[in-house]
């Protein structure tokens, strides 16, 4: 990506703030990216395709280096809270805009009540003072507190958050990597073993990488909050450069590098996997493993509960000031917060508290279920939106902050990249139906919004008429 020399502009005036700073805004990003599909869904990656869910990954993580260029490239000519929707607005039409934005805000308040539930299960097992549900409904009181007070002390709140997962996940790989050199006293070394035992590279065959790639997928989703959160920095086309910069690199080390440590270390039918860190460490023979990464994992789940909160408040305040969604919801306090936003979205929340507590220990892996593929279509949408407004800016001369390089062919790559996984989807029972359950989401959503506007204009058509004086009368 490369920048093209402009004079910057304040962003555009809004009830929002634009106290984010450039290093809360990188963080967000991984907040929102590194947290259960990293620290919970890794595993069961692995056990579905085994040593090839690099591939998988190799294949997502090079799908949203491209997306993440274009929302860059977007985002700085355009800072917006509802980011991508807005885009999708402009290039595709109303429906189109409203459509991705409900759909991303559904998909979040969904992962808000999974990661709540996820952390206090997790805490749970190491320090059992409190009942699952209990823990939750501590955590989301805790987290609607945090998204209530200014953006400023959210964003600050953040950074450190993340800063604590990047500052595990280093130490991981360096243990990892120590491990499969055989630097470790008293512990042996696989090699590279697993990757040829056990059935080979892809036991599974592309079934197994298909299912994984699902998998994976789900774990790269919410990296696009960043485009959300650009509207509130000081200077959006420097921030959003340098976030968009750092975000891929540090996901795709973490992530890969993270990957490849566990795969090589434990095989893709060992029971470690269903805690793939602490299976790792305790490889390299350091006991107190479980606990130190069940901690971190917590931490983990909380700071990407937290930035998808903000995410998903931003998006509905977005929604209702374009008119997609009640005006309250528009309405920002002294502090220019979006009270109204942030209540609604973390409404779910609190009853997916007191399902816990009616059907203990079922709720969860139900959570998780419902969120299906739903990150494939955000991505998607946010690609033809650029590809769209692009050309529209080329056209007309329009300069802009941030291009994107490459333009046509990367974002026709990453469209094809897109094409190539969803109909690799289908090939897994698994992923399948999850695409199908996307699909007719996807089609229930679209019709509301346009019957909704259908409705709104025929409402001003007929508020026009009756302000209108016939001749003669």
């Amino acid at each position: 990506m490369s920048t093209q020399a402009a004079t910057a502009t304040a962003p555009p005036a809004t009830g929002l703030g634009h106290s984010l700073k450039q290093r809360q805004l990188a963080m967000m990003g991984l907040g929102s990216a590194i947290g259960a599909g990293l620290f919970l869904g890794s595993g069961k990656g692995i056990e579905a395709a085994g040593p090839a869910v690099l591939v998988s990954y190799l294949a997502a993580g090079t799908l949203i280096i491209l997306v993440m260029w274009a929302l860059g490239e977007m985002a700085a000519a355009n800072p917006s809270s509802g980011a991508f929707s807005v885009y999708a607005q402009k290039a595709l039409g109303n429906v189109a805009g409203s459509t991705v934005g409900w759909l991303w805000w559904l998909q979040l308040v969904v992962v808000i009540a999974a990661e709540a539930l996820g952390a206090a299960s997790l805490l749970v097992t190491i320090w059992p003072v409190l009942p699952v549900w209990a823990l939750t409904l501590v955590f989301m009181v805790v987290f609607t507190a945090v998204n209530l007070t200014s953006v400023k002390n959210y964003g600050e709140f953040e950074f450190w958050f993340a800063l604590l997962k990047v500052v595990a996940i280093v130490l991981f790989l360096a243990f990892g990597a120590a491990l499969l050199l055989g630097w470790i006293p008293g512990a042996t070394s696989p090699r590279l073993g697993n990757f040829t035992g056990h059935g080979g590279f892809a036991p599974h065959g592309l079934t197994g990488i298909a299912t994984g790639l699902f998998v994976v997928v789900f774990a790269f989703g919410g990296t696009e909050i960043v485009a959300v959160a650009a509207a509130e920095t000081s200077n959006p086309e420097r921030s959003v450069a340098i976030a968009v910069r750092t975000v891929v690199w540090r996901i795709l080390v973490f992530y890969i590098g993270s990957i490849f440590v566990i795969a090589a270390v434990l095989p893709w039918n060992s029971p470690d996997l269903d805690s793939p860190f602490a299976g790792v460490l305790n490889s390299a023979g350091i006991g107190w493993a479980g606990t130190a990464i069940t901690l971190v994992a917590v931490a983990a789940l909380l700071s990407a509960l937290n930035a998808n909160l903000y995410g998903a408040s931003r998006m509905v305040y977005s929604l209702a000031e374009r008119g997609e969604a009640p005006a309250l919801f528009a309405r920002t306090s002294p502090r220019q917060v979006p009270r109204a936003a942030v209540a609604v979205s973390v409404m779910f929340g609190f009853v997916a508290v007191v399902l816990e507590l009616l059907f203990p220990g079922r709720i969860l892996d139900a959570l998780l279920n419902l969120v299906g593929s739903t990150c494939l279509i955000v991505w998607g949408t946010a690609l033809v939106s650029q590809l769209v407004l692009r050309r529209r800016a080329d056209r007309d001369g329009t300069p802009l902050p941030l291009r994107m390089a490459g333009f046509p062919v990367l974002t026709g790559i990453g469209l094809a990249l897109l094409a190539a996984i969803f109909a690799v989807g289908f090939f897994g029972e698994q992923s399948r139906a999850q695409l199908i359950g996307t699909f007719a989401l996807v089609a229930g959503i679209a019709t509301a919004c346009g019957l909704a506007q259908r409705h709104r204009a025929g409402r001003a058509r007929r508020e026009d008429g009756a302000n209108c004086v016939r001749p003669g009368m």
